[in-house]
């Protein structure tokens, strides 16, 4: 398996800047992916079916231009093969399935609360792994993000928690921070697009044997999908899940986490949360409530302490 390494550290405003924006576009295009996936599960799709499409067609989309990126340095990807495999199967298919088996056994909000304590994870790897203890602000910074986490998700009607589903979403909980910890990687030379081609395709073959023989239901769907204002062919948000969703956010991922380092772009990353709820209340007319928009506040306060620690 490839060796992990620490944190890159942001030197240039530049970098820092590029890496905050292309962080921050990662987390909208994996936002949109639950109101454009609820509109195709609303005609029929499984959510198997949706996810394992989502990661193929984003896998094709980007295996030409990985191609073209790694002429004359195949030699990288032969020697990064552990590191490809690994990403695919557990930062991406093995997230995505244990997510999937998470839901079923509790509810939505409750399991992304799992999920997203991934940052927590990141810094308390790099502390076990490479020595690096994390800071009063990093902690601190980590306890407000994760109470902005659960204000977004508005959980205290009373959740429902299933020990079976707590464990599936630990699952993805540690796909999330391999995704985080091995897209910092700049040493092993592969370029963004490869590692998210390499890995992707690895996903979506594991993915697709996972509903051959039966552990992933897969149902389709070719009636068309509606939305707030508008009714669309079904074939439109299946692209936009594959390219937006998939292909652009793994591959700005990846970038990001090279130029922030693993623990703050795990922490940026949170922001997914709130670009779902803003992508719902677009796509599928759900207003967010006043107490999930201050969370959002609360995660970005949270992100900004963590980032004032680095430079202590």
């Amino acid at each position: 398996m490839a060796t992990i390494t620490h944190d890159i550290p942001v030197a240039k405003a530049s970098r820092l800047g590029s890496g905050l924006g292309l962080a921050v576009l990662s987390a909208a295009s994996f936002g949109l992916s639950g109101s454009l996936a609820r509109g195709l599960l609303d005609t029929g799709w499984t959510a198997g079916a949706a996810v394992t499409v989502r990661i193929l067609i984003a896998a094709l989309a980007l295996t030409l231009p990985a191609y073209v990126v790694m002429r004359g340095r195949w030699h990288l990807v032969r020697s990064n093969v552990g590191l490809v495999v690994t990403y695919g199967l557990v930062a991406v298919a093995g997230c995505q399935l244990c997510y999937f088996y998470a839901v079923e056994h509790m509810q939505v909000g409750v399991a992304l609360l799992i999920e997203y304590t991934a940052p927590v994870a990141v810094i308390t790897w790099l502390w076990l792994r490479h020595g690096r203890v994390p800071g009063r602000l990093t902690i601190a910074g980590a306890v407000v993000a994760l109470t902005g986490l659960v204000l977004v998700l508005d959980l205290f009607g009373g959740a429902d928690v299933s020990l079976v589903g707590v464990l599936w979403a630990l699952g993805a909980m540690v796909g999330v921070t391999t995704y985080f910890v091995m897209s910092a990687q700049e040493g092993n030379g592969l370029p963004p697009i490869a590692l998210a081609a390499g890995g992707l395709l690895t996903g979506s073959v594991t993915l697709l044997l996972a509903g051959a023989i039966g552990i992933v239901p897969m149902a389709a769907s070719t009636s068309a999908v509606d939305f707030v204002g508008a009714t669309v062919p079904w074939w439109l948000p299946v692209l936009a899940l594959g390219l937006v969703t998939a292909a652009l956010a793994y591959v700005s991922g990846i970038a990001a986490g090279r130029r922030l380092g693993s623990r703050l772009a795990s922490f940026v990353a949170l922001s997914e949360v709130v670009a779902s709820l803003v992508f719902a209340w677009l796509l599928l007319g759900e207003l967010p409530r006043p107490v999930q928009l201050l969370g959002g506040v609360v995660i970005l306060a949270g992100v900004v302490m963590v980032k004032l620690d680095e430079r202590g």
